[in-house]
């Protein structure tokens, strides 16, 4: 009666699917909040006087607490430990906790030029905030790739996990498509709020998974050979054997390189098409987000590629390559047409819908299932080093690189200040200064070095994966459903 059961639930399409859906709203919600300011650069600059090394700050603060507190390192095990139902309340809550602060800090109740011990408040809060929700939405993201490996093991795990990736991705696509016009329109301030409410929403969307959860668990229960017997429970000395794994470790290098030369992009992206390929500010973040838009679509076709087809370490392959490619083109400083751009940036989605919808499934075949969110935690937390650097460097190159514009605007936004003006006819004034060219554009050339260097170290580290994967035999080449890696096995 038992395995009915189980078989009602675990193997029913509506069941796992439907879990996966409520899972991948909260993702949405998390990835939605984690661009949202990045398309408005330009605005922030103009309303609250930020510089690029104070954008770098902010969007770098993403990783301090994952990085230097280790938080989640300690998410991982207490994943692991706790389990999925508490895991996805934490994160949630912790998510949420920190947008609250962020939205503070930028909605017009903080004075931009007060300062904490040398900071500015506004910037602090910010960076405090953001920094407490990249603890809750990496939390949240180990927690869900565990839960789809719980509920597709053998199954349409690598296209669960592209549809997974997609719907996040989606809420990528709303600010960068969106996030300018609508700002602008309303304000800054509201812009966020609007983000945050989406997080409350997917707090409640984790309760509601957590019924079937429980419901799922129970089942397993029923049966030692699902994961529940004592000898299958985690143990602090299986970190031992999670760091011991060449394969994990070219991973998490992979991850954190080619998510480096990705995520940054977001950041920089919108600001990057104002001014060297001459797209209006109100719509910078369209070309972007076309990037997050055609993974949507094409992660889930990938990820269905390999379940039933393999050669996940080739698709890897080929995904840092086209990565190479793209960045060169943004680089070259006699491109500037917006066709190109768009081009480039559809090219770029392609490459970022192939690498994670083959390295997200892979993890499951180098590591065990009662590791697995301690493994996952360890390549979060070594991407985090990527997501917490690469951008700070990136605000400071571009403003040593630049290094009028930043004082120049900070000196008009000091008259007209002077002259009784409010943030938003001071951003407004600003605007004018730089369409008439007054204001000078921010040069990028030696800034996307940057991008070329970390794609070019991504290809090295996925071909040494493809070869530790011959010399080991972690089946990445393998299909993963089960019965078209029997068939492929047997032939």
């Amino acid at each position: 009666m038992a395995e009915k059961i189980r078989k009602l639930l675990r193997d029913s399409k509506a069941a796992r699917w439907g879990a996966l859906l409520i899972l991948s709203f909260a993702m949405f919600a998390g990835y939605w909040f984690t661009e949202v300011i990045d398309p408005i650069k330009g605005p922030l600059e103009a309303s609250y006087g930020w510089s690029s090394s104070d954008f770098g700050a902010v969007v770098s603060a993403y990783g301090w607490f994952n990085v230097f507190l280790g938080m989640l390192v300690i998410a991982g095990i207490v994943l692991d430990k706790m389990g999925i139902r508490f895991s996805t309340l934490a994160a949630t809550i912790t998510m949420v906790a920190g947008a609250s602060l962020k939205y503070y800090a930028l909605s017009g109740r903080v004075d931009p030029t007060s300062t904490i011990m040398g900071m500015r408040t506004q910037i602090l809060l910010a960076s405090l905030g953001y920094a407490t929700f990249g603890v809750g939405v990496e939390y949240a993201g180990i927690t869900v790739s565990k839960s789809i490996v719980k509920w597709f093991k053998g199954k349409e795990m690598a296209l669960a996990m592209g549809m997974q990736v997609a719907l996040a991705r989606l809420g990528s696509f709303v600010p960068l498509a969106f996030g300018a016009k609508f700002a602008k329109e309303t304000s800054i301030p509201t812009y966020v709020l609007v983000s945050l409410l989406a997080l409350v929403i997917g707090f409640f969307s984790m309760l509601m998974y957590n019924v079937m959860d429980r419901k799922l668990e129970a089942e397993d229960a029923a049966s030692a050979a699902n994961g529940d017997s004592e000898k299958d429970k985690f143990k602090f000395s299986d970190l031992k054997a999670i760091v011991g794994n060449l394969g994990f470790w070219y991973i998490a290098l992979l991850c954190v390189l080619f998510y480096s030369a990705v995520f940054p992009f977001y950041k920089y992206g919108p600001d990057l098409m104002v001014n060297k390929f001459h797209v209006p500010e109100s719509w910078a973040g369209i070309i972007p987000s076309l990037v997050p838009f055609g993974t949507i679509f094409l992660t889930p076709l990938f990820g269905g590629i390999y379940d039933k087809k393999g050669k996940g370490a080739t698709i890897m392959i080929i995904g840092a390559i086209m990565l190479v490619f793209v960045h060169v083109v943004f680089y070259l400083p006699f491109i500037d047409s917006m066709y190109v751009a768009i081009a480039n940036s559809i090219l770029l989605g392609i490459a970022f819908s192939l690498v994670p919808s083959a390295m997200w499934p892979s993890v499951p075949k180098l590591i065990p299932e009662k590791q697995l969110g301690s493994a996952y935690a360890l390549i979060f937390w070594i991407q985090n080093w990527g997501l917490m650097g690469i951008p700070f460097i990136i605000g400071k190159v571009l403003d040593k690189t630049n290094p009028t514009i930043a004082p120049m605007i900070a000196k008009y936004q000091a008259q007209f200040k002077a002259q009784g003006m409010t943030t938003e006819q001071i951003a407004h004034h600003i605007d004018k200064l730089k369409a008439a060219g007054t204001i000078p554009t921010y040069n990028y050339a030696t800034t996307w070095l940057i991008f070329i260097g970390l794609s070019l170290l991504a290809v090295v580290i996925a071909f040494l994966l493809k070869r530790e994967n011959k010399r080991r035999g972690y089946g990445l080449q393998m299909p993963n459903i089960e019965s078209e890696r029997n068939q492929t096995d047997s032939a």
